[in-house]
């Protein structure tokens, strides 16, 4: 009956996002899946993290949508989140809350599960926020690697304002945890920032090195898309063929799990 009711109450969420252009009819799919499974297995304690993190990233996707306009044709995908992206930034954490369930408690303790829950959703937050914010910045933003300047959207390129605001979205999904646990609010504060962070910067230190960029002849610039609009493929300028942004993301949000596991054992 758990996962009736987590599916009712995420279909109607998921309509609701799609209604407003936040989910293609894949990503709306892909919705369902991570917020029935999330919720069912889980409960309200992950659940909640998961709607911070939906909710707080489809209303910046349209925030000052005109001003992000140039920097966004860089990126692979738009602020319509499909298939991929979906299970890239909630797959994983129903995963999780599935194994929390099916996996003996002998084997993984639950709370395991949920710090590293919550270090995956605090990184998919963390890089959300930076994405979408730090693109304003009035600084230009600097490759992790070297410190060159380079343009706005340029994968594993970062700056003050998208730094600050990645480090304040882990810090609330830390908040959300603390208040819908047991644990330690100052604890879970802590281990969701740092979390948060931590997975962000790999994502953009990834981005820099290793995810598949293309050069578009027709736009005459470096980007995440394999094809243009029109259909045109661009050429494969550096990077792993099979290094995606959605699986960019996938590994960083692994590797901030493993951080939230680590910091909360220090407070716990």
């Amino acid at each position: 009956m758990q996962l009736f009711y987590a599916f009712l109450l995420s279909a109607i969420v998921v309509a609701l996002a799609y209604w407003r252009g936040s989910l293609s009819k894949s990503g709306a799919i892909g919705a369902l899946i991570v917020g029935t499974l999330t919720l069912g297995f889980g409960g309200w304690s992950w659940a909640a993290l998961l709607a911070v993190f939906f909710t707080s990233s489809s209303l910046l996707s349209h925030f000052k949508e005109a001003e992000k306009k140039a920097a966004a044709e860089k990126f692979e995908k738009g602020h319509r989140r499909d298939l991929g992206q979906a299970l890239a930034n909630g797959g994983l954490g129903a995963l999780l809350a599935t194994l929390s369930v099916f996996v003996p408690t002998s084997l993984v303790p639950t709370n395991t599960w949920y710090f590293l829950y919550l270090g995956v959703m605090a990184t998919v937050t963390a890089d959300t926020w930076a994405t979408e914010l730090g693109t304003l910045s009035k600084q230009p933003p600097r490759l992790i690697t070297n410190g060159r300047i380079v343009e706005v959207g340029t994968s594993g390129g970062v700056s003050f304002l998208g730094t600050a605001v990645s480090l304040l979205g882990g810090l609330v999904i830390g908040l959300t945890a603390g208040l819908f646990t047991s644990f330690s609010l100052p604890a879970m504060l802590v281990t969701g920032a740092l979390s948060g962070l931590a997975g962000s910067l790999i994502d953009s230190l990834l981005g820099a090195t290793v995810q598949q960029i293309y050069y578009s002849d027709s736009r005459q610039k470096e980007t995440e898309k394999k094809i243009e609009l029109d259909g045109t493929p661009n050429r494969p300028l550096r990077g792993w063929s099979w290094m995606s942004n959605d699986m960019v993301n996938l590994l960083a949000s692994l590797v901030g799990g493993f951080v939230a596991i680590a910091v909360a054992g220090l407070f716990l």
